[in-house]
């Protein structure tokens, strides 16, 4: 690729994302990228899109949780909820869920700091079941650590044998 269209790249990629949020009608994603080209356009990318890029998960992991504890802020769930719940088995299954799901991303982010081109692929699924498959985008956590889970059941496999 020629050295100008390597300057264009990073609007080229975000508008091609951008038409397919126009296309999925993702809103999400669509919000994401003009506030990407906006910041990008005004010139700071430079400083804000680094601590997006570091900060920005647990800035979303933050307002997600502020999100599910609204209910028990307003009342809405309490104590007794909490108790009936846990007599159910689906509770339960719940509740095993959360743990590894909590655990998968634990070893997502180990993962995505060991090896930042596994982002790329993530990003990518992310962004097909987003727009695709009107998916959320709390993937990259998860995905990463489906991924390591993978990987560690084929070097364990590939060990064995």
């Amino acid at each position: 690729m020629k050295e100008g269209m390597l300057m264009y790249q990073p609007y080229l990629f975000l508008l091609l994302l951008l038409a397919i949020g126009f296309a999925a009608k993702n809103q999400s994603l669509i919000i994401s990228v003009i506030v990407l080209l906006v910041l990008k356009v005004a010139g700071l990318d430079a400083k804000i899109f680094s601590t997006l890029q570091s900060k920005g998960i647990n800035w979303g992991v933050t307002i997600i949780t502020i999100a599910v504890l609204v209910p028990i802020a307003t009342g809405q769930i309490g104590f007794k909820d909490l108790y009936e719940s846990l007599k159910s088995p689906y509770a339960w299954i719940a509740l095993a869920s959360g743990i590894i799901v909590a655990l998968l991303a634990k070893n997502g982010i180990t993962l995505l700091a060991s090896d930042p081109q596994i982002t790329t692929a993530l990003v990518l699924g992310t962004i097909l079941a987003v727009s695709l498959f009107k998916g959320v985008a709390v993937g990259p956590l998860i995905g990463a650590g489906i991924a390591w889970m993978a990987m560690k059941i084929v070097e364990w496999v590939t060990n064995s044998f």
